[in-house]
C-alpha cells in the first residue's frame, strides 16, 4: 500500500535582514553601554588625567583628552547616558502620550477630536528649537525639563500619526460589533484599536528617537540642553569644538557617536523583521 504523502504544513516566522541585524548590534550596543557606563569607564569623567590638552589617540587614551586634559573614552562612555537615556525617556513619553489622545479622538470624534487636534497643530506649529530656547529662559535647563520639553515638542506628530491609524481601524466591522456588543471608548482603545496599530506605532518610535537625539544633541550644542559637569554628545561637541581646527579626536568622536547611533537606528527601522510564510511537508 502507497503511502499517504503528508499534508504540508503552513509553517508561519520572520526574516531579519542582515543591514537590520547590524543596526541592532548598533543600538543594543550603544544601550548596554549607556547601562553600565558607570562600570566600564577607565577615569573619573571630570578627572584631569592628562597635561596635553585635546591629546592624540594613544595606547593609554584610546579616544584622546578633551579641551582640559579629561580622558574622552570615559566621557563618551557616560555621555551616552544622557543622550540615550533622555531621548528614550522622552520620546516614550511622547509616543505613549500621542498614541493614547490618537486613539482616543478617532473613537470619541466630534468637538473632542476637532478641538485636541487643532490645540495640537498649533503646538506643531511651533519650531522645536525655539519652543526649547523658551522653555529653558523660562523655567531653567534640568533632565527633567529637559525630558518633558522634548516629549512636548513631538506628542503633536505621534498624536497625527495614530489618529491616522485609529481612524481606518474605527471603521472596521468588528469594531462596529464591539459597539453594538456595548463595549465603552476605554475597551475599544485597548482590545480593539491599539492591537491593530501596534506595529506601525512602533516603527514611528523608532524615527522619533532619532529625531530626539538629534534636536537634543542641538540644543546641548547651543548650551541649553545637558548642563556641567554632566554633558550628553551634543554638549561634548561644543565644549571641544575649539579642536576642530587641529583635527582632534574630542571633538571627532562625538559627533561620530550621534552618527553611529542615529544610523543604527534607520537600519533597524528600515529592515524590520518581515512576516514570511513557508511550506514545508
Amino acid at each position: 500500500m502507497d503511502a499517504v504523502p503528508a499534508r504540508p504544513r503552513l509553517r508561519l516566522g520572520y526574516a531579519f535582514d542582515p543591514i537590520g541585524v547590524l543596526g541592532l548590534a548598533v543600538v543594543l550596543a550603544w544601550g548596554l553601554v549607556a547601562v553600565c557606563a558607570p562600570l566600564i569607564t577607565p577615569y573619573p569623567v571630570g578627572e584631569i588625567v592628562d597635561l596635553d590638552y585635546f591629546g592624540p589617540i594613544t595606547g593609554q587614551f584610546w579616544l584622546g583628552t578633551d579641551y582640559l586634559g579629561r580622558d574622552m573614552l570615559s566621557r563618551i562612555l557616560m555621555g551616552a547616558r544622557y543622550t540615550v537615556g533622555i531621548s528614550l525617556a522622552a520620546v516614550s513619553l511622547a509616543c505613549l502620550t500621542g498614541v493614547a489622545l490618537g486613539m482616543a479622538a478617532a473613537v470619541v470624534g466630534g468637538w473632542f477630536d476637532a478641538v485636541l487636534s487643532r490645540f495640537l497643530d498649533a503646538l506643531n506649529s511651533i519650531p522645536g528649537k525655539l519652543f526649547g530656547l523658551v522653555v529653558v529662559a523660562g523655567v531653567g535647563s534640568s533632565i527633567p525639563v529637559l525630558i518633558v520639553t522634548l516629549a512636548v515638542i513631538y506628542t503633536p506628530g505621534a498624536y497625527r500619526f495614530a489618529r491616522a491609524l485609529a481612524v481606518n481601524v474605527n471603521t472596521m466591522d468588528f469594531v462596529t460589533v464591539a459597539r453594538v456588543r456595548g463595549e465603552g471608548t476605554a475597551y475599544i482603545v485597548r482590545h480593539e484599536i491599539l492591537p491593530n496599530i501596534v506595529g506601525p506605532v512602533l516603527a514611528d518610535l523608532g524615527l522619533r528617537f532619532v529625531f530626539v537625539v538629534l534636536l537634543l544633541s542641538g540644543l546641548s550644542f547651543l548650551g541649553i540642553g545637558v548642563q556641567p559637569p554632566n554633558a550628553d554628545w551634543g554638549a561634548l561637541v561644543r565644549e571641544n569644538i575649539g579642536g576642530l581646527p587641529f583635527g582632534a579626536p574630542a571633538v571627532i568622536v562625538p559627533s561620530l557617536a550621534i552618527a553611529s547611533l542615529t544610523i543604527g537606528v534607520n537600519l533597524l527601522i528600515d529592515n524590520l523583521p518581515r512576516r514570511i510564510r513557508d511550506r514545508s511537508a
